[in-house]
């Protein structure tokens, strides 16, 4: 049965031919002439090369977040933990560690008078 034979529809259905999906990659010339050459050396077509390279290269890369906005919390813990930390390299280190404590805290929540207007607060209970 050929692809175009299926009258009901206004396209013609795409066979699923077990085959892997054609994905076109441009590339610099220098880049695809040294893609060429390491192809070459590997006795592999320029399609097998450039899928073993990506591979090699997806294998030592750090591993990246699924979706940006799965970890919205943990984005804003990370980002205090960094506040924090450089807060502490501008901090006098002679200060007793209950008064440095105390200037963290001030400069990552702010000040007492404006903790009412923060959103990311938790209300008090009245």
């Amino acid at each position: 049965m050929s692809d175009f034979d299926n009258e009901d529809s206004a396209r013609p259905v795409r066979r699923r031919t077990g085959l892997d999906i054609i994905s076109a990659v441009k590339m610099p010339e220098g880049l695809t002439a040294a893609v060429d050459a390491w192809a070459e050396a590997q006795q592999l077509s320029r399609a097998d090369a450039i899928c073993k390279l990506v591979e090699l290269g997806l294998k030592i890369a750090p591993a990246a977040p699924t979706s940006p906005h799965i970890a919205v919390g943990s984005d804003a813990a990370r980002i205090e933990e960094v506040a924090v930390h450089e807060i502490e390299g501008l901090l006098d280190p002679a200060l007793p560690t209950d008064e440095r404590e105390r200037r963290i805290r001030r400069l990552t929540e702010g000040p007492p008078e404006f903790s009412h207007a923060r959103i990311d607060l938790p209300k008090p209970q009245t």
